[in-house]
């Protein structure tokens, strides 16, 4: 199964041309070149930040449930 890569760059968020005398992909807006590997990581990484981002809102969540609870059990 192949991956898509994202076509969008992964420092400014403009868009992806692949250019093939580098054999890299080139950013219209600032220029930066990633190759494909690249853009794998930067692509798993966001990944990865977005399901920790998710985990620490519910974390949070669990925790003001917590002291709600415990603060209401107090005279």
């Amino acid at each position: 199964m192949r991956r898509s890569l994202p076509n969008y760059c992964l420092e400014c968020g403009g868009n992806l041309s692949y250019d093939p005398a580098i054999k890299q992909y080139a950013c219209k807006s600032c220029g930066l070149t990633f190759t494909q590997q690249n853009l794998l990581e930067g692509r798993e990484k966001m990944l990865r930040t977005e399901e920790s981002a998710d985990e620490e809102k519910k974390r949070r969540h669990k925790d003001y449930l917590k002291w709600w609870l415990s603060d209401k059990k107090k005279p």
